[in-house]
């Protein structure tokens, strides 16, 4: 496993889990950076975007950019390097790998939104407003707040039970996938997990 910082969502999954890449003066994508972590020659290999710094094993990175699981890009950043190491141009390149998230999460992610089905209105006001209501109560009130996010996890078992088992039986694992912005595999797992079938449901 590469040493990374990645980024995701809880509603959509594996399938978008964002991350600052790298690209060199080439164009080319470098590969993780190997370290000797131990005298018995065991190595830990890196690829957060801060180690591309063009010392020790490493190459110089060129530019940063957002990138996604799902194989979107996002625009090219170009790196400042000076050598000698201005600390003032050390933050700059902090500032530029925040702005790759934040490419993430301003033009991927409202893409990935824009794809999904959509809701009503009225549903997602109802949504947020319980949200704030729930993290309002929460303040003073924190057993309570549990409570009510319990039981707002029950009413939504309950509610998606049959419109679940409906869109299994309307649906291919693709469709169902593309409409919740999921890869297929998180897709059977959350439909299974709402319609209550067994995995071994035939309509999987």
């Amino acid at each position: 496993m590469s040493e990374r910082e990645t980024w995701s969502t809880d509603e959509f999954g594996a399938l978008h889990t964002g991350e600052v890449g790298v690209l060199l003066a080439d164009g080319t994508v470098p590969r993780p950076v190997i370290y000797d972590t131990s005298s018995s020659g065991a190595a830990h290999s890196v690829s957060h975007w801060s180690v591309y710094d063009g010392t020790l094993r490493a190459p110089r990175a060129h530019a940063l950019r957002g990138v996604c699981s799902c194989g979107w890009t996002g625009p090219e950043r170009l790196l400042e390097w000076d050598e000698t190491d201005d600390p003032k141009l050390g933050r700059a390149r902090v500032n530029v790998a925040i702005h790759c998230e934040s490419d993430w999460w301003d033009m991927h992610l409202v893409e990935v939104e824009a794809s999904a089905v959509p809701l009503p209105e009225t549903i997602t006001d109802l949504l947020s407003r319980l949200g704030e209501e729930i993290e309002k109560l929460g303040h003073t009130q924190p057993l309570a707040a549990v409570r009510a996010a319990r039981k707002l996890e029950i009413t939504a078992g309950d509610v998606a039970l049959w419109p679940a088992r409906n869109a299994w039986n309307d649906n291919s694992t693709v469709q169902i996938a593309a409409a919740l912005g999921l890869n297929e595999a998180d897709a059977r797992h959350l439909l299974h997990r709402y319609s209550r079938y067994s995995r071994h449901n035939p309509y999987t």
